[in-house]
Order: C-alpha cells, then sequence, then structure tokens
C-alpha cells in the first residue's frame, strides 16, 4: 500500500519539516520525494509517496494532516496509489491517440479507469465498443453546439469523470466547460506549441520550411492551444517530404506525448503553476505495466 501526498503552497520556511514531522508521526516511511520553489511566483510544490509502516489509514491520516494544511494555506490532497482515476476520452476522425491509450490502458501502463469514449463521428464506435466500453456519440454541426456541449457535461457528471483527454477531438470546447473543468482536460496538439496554433499545423510548418515537427500535450483553457504545456516531443523531417509525410511521421509522436502527459496527470505529478506547470519525475516502478502486451 502506497499513497501519494500533493502540496501546493507559498513557498515559507518550515514546510518540509512539518510534512516530514507528520509523517514520521503517523509511523510513515518516505519512499519518493519531488519539491520545487518557484523563486519568480514564491509558490511552492511538492509531491510525496510514502508508505503507511503502522497500519495509518487514508482518512486518519487527512484528518491529521488538515491543521498544517490550514497553518501554511495548502492546496493539498493524500491519495492511495491503487485508487484509478476515472477518465473519459475524446475523439473525431483520427484514431491513432485513442488506440495508443487504449492499448496501454488494456496492458496497465495507464492504471486509469476508462468510463467511456465520445466522438462527433461514429468512425470508432466498434473499436470502443469491442473494449467493452460505453461509446456516445454526440454529433455536433454549427447550430446545436449549445445542445451537444450539454449532453457532453451529462455525459461527463453521469460517468463520474475526474479527467477528459481529447485525442484528437478536432471540436473546440466552450469557455465556459474550460473553466468548469480547468485543470482536468488534457489536449494533445499537432505541433511544437507555441509555434503553429490552431488548424492545419503540419501545412502551416510545411510552409515554412521546418526542420523539426512535434506535438504538445497541454491542459485546456479558452483560449485555443494556449493552456499549460504538461509534455512535449518532436521528430526531425527534411525538404523533400510533404504535408502527409508529415502528418504519418507526427502519429507516433503525438501518442506518445499524449500517453506521457495521462501518465503525468493520474499519477498527480503535474501541478498548475499560473501559464506553466511543474511535472515531477515519476515514482520508481510506475511505468510497468502490468502485463507484456
Amino acid at each position: 500500500m502506497t499513497y501519494v501526498l500533493t502540496v501546493h503552497c507559498t513557498s515559507k520556511r518550515g514546510i518540509v519539516a512539518a510534512v516530514s514531522g507528520f509523517l514520521a508521526e503517523q509511523g510513515c516511511n518516505i519512499t519518493d520525494a519531488s519539491q520545487f520553489d518557484d523563486a519568480e511566483t514564491g509558490s511552492f510544490f511538492a509531491r510525496i509517496s510514502f508508505v503507511p509502516e503502522t497500519g495509518t489509514g487514508l482518512d486518519a491520516l487527512r484528518e491529521g494532516f488538515g491543521p498544517i494544511g490550514e497553518a501554511f494555506g495548502m492546496q493539498w490532497g493524500i491519495h492511495d496509489t491503487a485508487d484509478r482515476m476515472k477518465v473519459l476520452i475524446m475523439v473525431s476522425n483520427f484514431g491513432h491517440c485513442l488506440n495508443d491509450l487504449l492499448y496501454r490502458w488494456r496492458i496497465g501502463a495507464l492504471p486509469i479507469e476508462i468510463v467511456g469514449v465520445v466522438s462527433n463521428h461514429m468512425t470508432y464506435q466498434k473499436v470502443v465498443v469491442n473494449h467493452d466500453l460505453p461509446f456516445h456519440h454526440i454529433k455536433v454541426t454549427k447550430n446545436n453546439k449549445p445542445e451537444a456541449e450539454a449532453q457532453l457535461l451529462q455525459v461527463v457528471e453521469d460517468s463520474g469523470a475526474e479527467l477528459v483527454v481529447l485525442a484528437r477531438y478536432m471540436q473546440i470546447l466552450s469557455d465556459s466547460l474550460c473553466q468548469k473543468m480547468s485543470g482536468r482536460i488534457i489536449n494533445i496538439h499537432h505541433s511544437f506549441l507555441p509555434s503553429f496554433k490552431g488548424a492545419n499545423p503540419y501545412r502551416q510548418a510545411f510552409e515554412r520550411g521546418v526542420k523539426l515537427i512535434g506535438a504538445t500535450s497541454h491542459y485546456v483553457t479558452a483560449e485555443l492551444d494556449e493552456g499549460p504545456i504538461i509534455e512535449q516531443d518532436t521528430i526531425r523531417v527534411t525538404h523533400a517530404q510533404s504535408p502527409d509525410d508529415y502528418v504519418s511521421l507526427g502519429r507516433d509522436v503525438e501518442s506518445q506525448v499524449l500517453a506521457r502527459a495521462v501518465h503525468a496527470h493520474i499519477h498527480r505529478r503535474a501541478f498548475l503553476n499560473g501559464d506553466k506547470t511543474v511535472v515531477f519525475p515519476a515514482s520508481p516502478g510506475t511505468y510497468a505495466s502490468e502485463r507484456m502486451g
């Protein structure tokens, strides 16, 4: 049994001493810890994995930590790593990220509970149903956007989704939905942001003659492709390759970047820090799959 404590507060003397002292008093052994003190914003972030060696329960730990959290003005949480985060995936007509997430989920490389897949097309209905997952077709047109978003919100609420993953979902979400689910929607954009925002980034990259193309996974905000970046990667291209080549080459990068961002979020390694994020390294053993394939 392993628990994770996450902390975000204003930086001040004594935080680490108070936290480590509390855990020691409760019979807990720290197995992994990361912290960051942002000198520019004055914010402190920490993620601590620990084992309750004397059998202290989650409720008792949360109750006991409350006064410390209040004293330092913390946003904090204590979580059982065995609990699987409920995730809702959204997709349109490009299925590579969806298929990659489903595979990683199936072998246990992403220990999540997928509560459904939403799409504005029927393209991947069979794929989803064959995984014994709920499929929700919500058609989106210029005339029905408010109604479609209301349906989406209902699915989120009914499913109990804690995280929404836009796996190449090619519809813009409303400002109100982005604000309502701030820090709980992750998108994959097929460019190395902040370059080539918006539609057709591979075409934009081709026309600029770039030598690297990339992918960016970020939290969704009301501003298109402007959310805090969680993960990025690139792949090299040459003058001889076409925009269609870029699309094909980019598929693997997009899938890997999105999976790494989801991994960071579900293991509570990613923290919002204004327009940026703090992403701590993975704890030992958290990349291991439950089975090989």
